[in-house]
């Protein structure tokens, strides 16, 4: 996956830090938008950043899974979100999951793939029904988008919101309305550091391939050999973090 992520995208960019204070002694639910089939990519890439005893287990469609089952192998467990019976399921395989405070489970918890910039953001409430169930967890609400900058591939690029914890007596239906407003919020601070093309708002956690190939670059190889500089693929020089 991660060999998949350096060859498609510029960049995997990470915005803000991973409250892992919140995350400390609690099984942790990350709650996701769902704007992309890269996005168990993504999870995987962020599931490295935390400590080495947090497992990653996450629901997938289960038709999609069947053509895939090595995925079985990574954490991964079918859902059918056509039958009814399916959360039931879900919900009893995410209980047992999450009953070990180590675990991790990442939902895209839309459901279907939706623009990033959608609004309302709306989530089906099977994350807010199992972490009702689960003792003590943590919900970590997480942007995701796909955008171009200046090179020739796409940045992938990433935000943890506030994380949201289960109040005594709290309804599933009420719990789901604060994780739709705290994964809203961590949407619209992304777009905005996403409308602003500016690397120095993120540290970078995958650089990919970058340039275009082909007789453009051997172009412009060519140019900065007759200058006797350095060759660069990209387009534009990033600043470097302090």
């Amino acid at each position: 996956m991660i060999r998949a992520l350096r060859r498609q995208f510029d960049a995997v960019r990470l915005s803000g830090g991973i409250p892992m204070e919140a995350c400390a002694g609690r099984p942790v639910i990350v709650c996701a938008n769902h704007p992309s089939w890269w996005d168990p990519a993504m999870y995987f890439l962020l599931g490295s950043l935390f400590p080495a005893y947090r497992r990653g287990f996450g629901p997938m469609d289960a038709a999609s899974l069947a053509r895939y089952p090595l995925l079985e192998r990574a954490g991964l467990f079918g859902v059918d979100a056509r039958d009814p019976r399916s959360i039931g399921r879900f919900l009893r395989t995410g209980k047992a999951i999450l009953a070990d405070p180590r675990s991790m489970l990442w939902i895209a918890a839309q459901g279907r793939f939706s623009d990033a910039r959608q609004r309302p953001v709306a989530l089906r409430p099977g994350v807010a029904h199992l972490a009702c169930l689960t003792e003590n967890p943590v919900v970590l609400p997480l942007a995701l988008e796909y955008v171009f900058w200046n090179e020739s591939r796409p940045e992938a690029l990433a935000r943890f919101g506030e994380p949201v914890f289960v109040r005594a007596s709290e309804r599933p239906k009420e719990l789901n309305a604060r994780i739709e407003v705290a994964l809203t919020q961590a949407m619209d601070e992304l777009a905005c550091e996403a409308k602003s093309r500016d690397p120095a708002h993120f540290s970078m956690l995958l650089r990919g391939t970058a340039g275009v190939g082909g007789l453009y670059d051997l172009g412009r190889r060519l140019r900065a050999l007759v200058k006797g500089e350095r060759f660069d693929r990209r387009h534009m020089m990033e600043p470097r973090r302090p």
